[in-house]
């Protein structure tokens, strides 16, 4: 029998060091060759490490949570046969960046804040997606369930106990509950929290707030659904939205730039890379809507929808969360009716979209319901002054109560 160090792998781009993330083994697993042993983070991703070898695992490199340098000890194995000590670092797989800035909400794109601290309630159990659909299957609720895994992520080994301990959903309302609950901040989480600190630190954030009368919009948008739907997909508000924003960034290209605050440069772009805040269970994420100045709406909706879905499900390439010039967030139906969104640095300008209500509005010596929805937005007030934001949310706005001219070209 040989001992074996799988050593930290070098994930490249000069990243010196990588922050583990979940542990896939422990001591004394048997494990094939190929099988996942960790899932480590940097910076610019998230990746799984594959065993070079099959064998017995012997120790782990350190715990959860640990930021290890590239070349350290990860695992120790044992396998059959004679050889050298050690293998060579394995090829990381599946590499899924981080979010840039901001967390939390449920199947849409979204904003939450989020400072750091050593301990966070979780709304929402950490589970993967399979054990959420037995879940459900089985009429748990999970967040009566007491995970075992990192963070408190709940596995199926969990699951299994508590239904085997007679554990339901069906709990009396008034039942007395107990007890407390530490989790250490690690991995994305960690990341969401370091960013919005930053940003919320290095940033002159300001927030500007208009609304807009969507009641014509709503009418196109229903009238191309009805028409077009079956064949080319449906259209949520989203895709006008873009659109708007892309026609107003041509007249305000100050908003669609990145700040270089150590090189003291600002960097304007004529391509729109739309970043798009979108809700993982992993934590928030921002997967990135390139050139959206040469989409029309359909390939807008049918890019939202995959960006967002490979999001979500772990997927997302790379180059899919980055290069960002302008983001946009919502919270959905939870809209609310304003929000202060962070910016997503190095980015000046985040534009947050309120749910749509119908309010009565004076027209004509007369109240009349009209569906309307604000814009919150914020910007640097570094780079941005106060009036050239207001006029470019303004421009944003006749576009969409005159939606016929978010097609017109002059």
């Amino acid at each position: 029998m040989v001992k074996k160090i799988i050593k930290m792998p070098d994930i490249g781009e000069g990243v010196a060091e990588a922050e583990i993330v979940e542990w896939h083994v422990k001591a004394g697993d048997v494990i094939a060759e190929d099988q996942l042993l960790a899932a480590v983070m940097t910076d610019k991703a998230t990746v799984e490490v594959p065993s070079p070898v099959a064998g017995t695992v012997l120790q782990i490199g350190a715990e959860a949570g640990t930021v290890m340098a590239v070349g350290a000890m990860l695992v120790e194995i044992e396998v059959e046969g004679t050889g050298a000590d050690d293998a060579p670092p394995p090829p990381p797989v599946q590499a899924a960046p981080p979010a840039l800035v901001k967390p939390t909400m449920p199947e849409k794109p979204v904003f939450s804040a989020v400072q750091p601290s050593s301990t966070i309630a979780h709304d929402k159990p950490l589970a993967s997606p399979a054990v959420r659909a037995l879940a459900r299957e089985l009429g748990v609720d999970l967040t009566q369930v007491q995970g075992s895994g990192p963070a408190g992520r709940i596995t199926r080994d969990d699951l299994d106990h508590f239904t085997a301990s007679g554990g339901s959903a069906h709990n009396s309302a008034y039942q007395r509950r107990d007890g407390t609950e530490q989790i250490k901040i690690t991995g994305l989480r960690r990341k969401i929290a370091e960013r919005m600190a930053k940003s919320s630190r290095e940033v002159a954030h300001f927030s500007y707030v208009e609304e807009v009368d969507v009641t014509d919009l709503e009418i196109l948008r229903s009238t191309l659904n009805a028409s077009h739907a079956e064949r080319r997909g449906k259209l949520t508000v989203l895709p006008f939205i873009l659109r708007a924003l892309v026609v107003a960034l041509r007249d305000f290209p100050q908003m669609n730039a990145l700040y270089d605050e150590e090189a003291q440069v600002l960097t304007r772009h004529q391509a729109a890379h739309i970043g798009m805040a979108t809700q993982t269970p992993s934590g928030l994420m921002v997967p990135v809507l390139h050139h959206a100045e040469a989409m029309d709406l359909w390939a807008m909706a049918a890019e939202i929808t995959r960006l967002a879905g490979a999001a979500r499900e772990g997927v997302a390439k790379r180059e899919e969360l980055s290069g960002s010039t302008i983001t946009v967030t919502s919270l959905g139906d939870l809209g609310g009716l304003v929000t202060t969104p962070v910016i997503n640095q190095p980015e000046v300008a985040i534009i947050g979209i309120n749910r749509i209500a119908i309010r009565p509005q004076w027209q004509e010596n007369q109240f009349v319901p009209r569906k309307m929805m604000n814009l919150s937005s914020s910007f640097d007030h570094r780079m941005v002054d106060g009036y050239e934001a207001a006029a470019f949310i303004r421009r944003i706005r006749q576009l969409l109560e005159v939606p016929a001219t978010l097609f017109i070209e002059v």
